[in-house]
């Protein structure tokens, strides 16, 4: 059964990810608390965030726990920097599906490319290279509602 396995956000871009047991989410405009929860996020007002792809980043632990395997590393899940970590679903075949998790519905937008800022703030020189299609899913918020650990992700 795919599951909610870890949560993270951090009120600004350049603080470190706070771990959390439960979010709320807004449709539109991202997770409560969270540095890309923005009142007009949803493409409709010339903002930087169209289509809702920073409401809501996804990413496999699965992946995560190859990385490290492979490299013989111990990097924590919400270094990565997504808001979920998800344990038993294929992230990258949700590119425009909808996504049920608790009562939050959700819709894959994009893939997240990895980024160079955070291979710096990692210290790693192979990460864009090892999570270019492993760097989780950017997901719209389409109903408000709370998610927390352990919530079973469906895919409607």
């Amino acid at each position: 059964m795919p599951k909610v396995f870890k949560i993270g956000i951090t009120k600004n871009k350049n603080l470190e990810i706070q771990e959390a047991k439960e979010i709320n989410l807004i449709a539109g405009k991202g997770i409560i608390g969270d540095r890309n929860f923005h009142e007009y996020n949803d493409g409709r007002h010339g903002d930087l965030h169209k289509d809702g792809r920073k409401q809501l980043t996804l990413i496999e632990s699965e992946n995560i726990d190859y990385y490290n395997k492979k490299f013989n590393l111990k990097i924590p899940y919400l270094n990565f920097r997504r808001n979920i970590v998800t344990k038993g679903i294929k992230l990258n075949d949700l590119i425009g599906k909808e996504l049920l998790i608790n009562q939050t519905k959700i819709k894959g937008v994009d893939l997240c490319r990895p980024c160079k800022e955070l291979q710096e703030k990692l210290g790693l020189d192979n990460y864009i290279k090892e999570f270019l299609i492993k760097g989780g899913l950017r997901c719209e918020i389409l109903t408000s509602a709370n998610i927390k650990v352990g919530d079973e992700i469906k895919v409607l």
